[in-house]
């Protein structure tokens, strides 16, 4: 069932975890896409399975009458009736783990927002995910979905693992530099990360009560991103993740010790030569810093960067909406180029809604 973005029909997706946060940023995406067509929203499968089908403009008001669809119960038999074309993953790590080889096999090409397939070693899941990965063969198939880094990779696979919201704004800024050996040796980037509290999801937690959310670090040498960063970007690294009290978008900033002979101009060349030509990553000027304010309802990545006198210490900065560049929107901008169409496909005109999360 893989379909060519030249063909005039209309490409045929579906949404499992529609419930979510994330969920929610992929359907809106996919109802002001020119070439997508809605036609399934589920819940994910860990949800009650007795709860009656629910509007999504009930789940989510800024969507009254935009989406009409019902959230049903996941129904491998009725996604199948469907024929998708595309079904997006934004499930719990172990429902897409289980999902996956079921729609791969009913031929839907399978992007997965959760962290179920982004890692090729098998062994490294049950310590930093708590389930044992029983499909060790669709990990060697998966294709990491950083578009800016793989796009070559995605129009080739039927399996795309779409990174998450720490790892973009952090290996975006890093790749580069990892790539050319512009770090110094031995020297393990350090990355402190501030996110908003939709990166914790829609489920009641009480750290994100709006009477509890505080600045905080959290998971401090223990997040499960880490291995994700190090596997991607290149390196290993030292990565903080800290809570804000905003409600969405990313703020990194990066420490890197440089090697012997590198400078100021040999960074911003270096990034000009990655992303000059990329949609998504504004380098920002001289003396100009990221911020999430900037990048809120976007999918672009803001960077900005500066080297100290000595030429030995560059701190590097980047912003990102997490539900969108982190999350929602990169997942659209993968299948744009997975199905032959321009990656900015749906994705640079006004996002389709602006309020509030609730």
């Amino acid at each position: 069932m893989p379909h060519n973005g030249n063909n005039l029909d209309l490409t045929r997706t579906a949404i499992i975890g529609a419930g979510g946060y994330t969920g929610a940023e992929v359907a809106g995406l996919l109802s002001n896409h020119p070439q997508a067509q809605l036609v399934g929203l589920f819940a994910s499968a860990n949800r009650a399975q007795s709860e009656q089908p629910q509007s999504f403009g009930d789940l989510f008001p800024r969507f009254r009458g935009l989406i009409d669809l019902e959230v049903q119960a996941v129904d491998l038999d009725a996604i199948g009736d469907l024929k998708p074309h595309v079904v997006f993953l934004a499930t719990p790590h172990e429902v897409s783990h289980d999902l996956a080889p079921a729609l791969l096999e009913m031929g839907s090409i399978v992007i997965d927002l959760s962290a179920a397939f982004r890692l090729k070693e098998a062994a490294l899941y049950p310590r930093h995910y708590g389930f044992e990965h029983q499909h060790p063969e669709l990990l060697s198939q998966a294709v990491y979905g950083l578009p800016e880094i793989n796009g070559d990779l995605i129009p080739s696979t039927e399996l795309i693992a779409a990174p998450g919201c720490y790892p973009t704004s952090a290996i975006l800024p890093l790749h580069p530099l990892v790539e050319s050996e512009a770090l110094a040796p031995n020297w393990q980037p350090i990355i402190d990360s501030t996110s908003g509290v939709s990166g914790a999801g829609r489920s009641a937690v009480l750290k994100s009560h709006f009477c509890e959310v505080s600045l905080q670090p959290y998971n401090v040498f223990s997040h499960r991103h880490a291995p994700e960063i190090a596997a991607h970007a290149g390196a290993p690294v030292i990565f903080t993740p800290h809570l804000g009290a905003f409600d969405r978008g990313i703020l990194s900033t990066i420490h890197v010790r440089l090697a012997k002979g590198s400078s100021a101009q040999r960074v911003t060349d270096l990034f000009q030569e990655a992303y000059g030509d990329k949609p998504f990553v504004r380098l920002l000027p001289a003396g100009q810093w990221p911020s999430v304010a900037a990048v809120r309802h976007t999918n672009f990545c803001d960077i900005g960067w500066a080297v100290d006198e000595g030429g030995s210490h560059l701190i590097v900065f980047s912003a990102i909406d997490n539900l969108l560049k982190g999350a929602a929107g990169q997942a659209v901008q993968c299948m744009n180029i997975r199905l032959g169409l321009p990656e900015t496909t749906g994705l640079l005109k006004e996002a389709a809604c602006t309020a509030p999360l609730s």
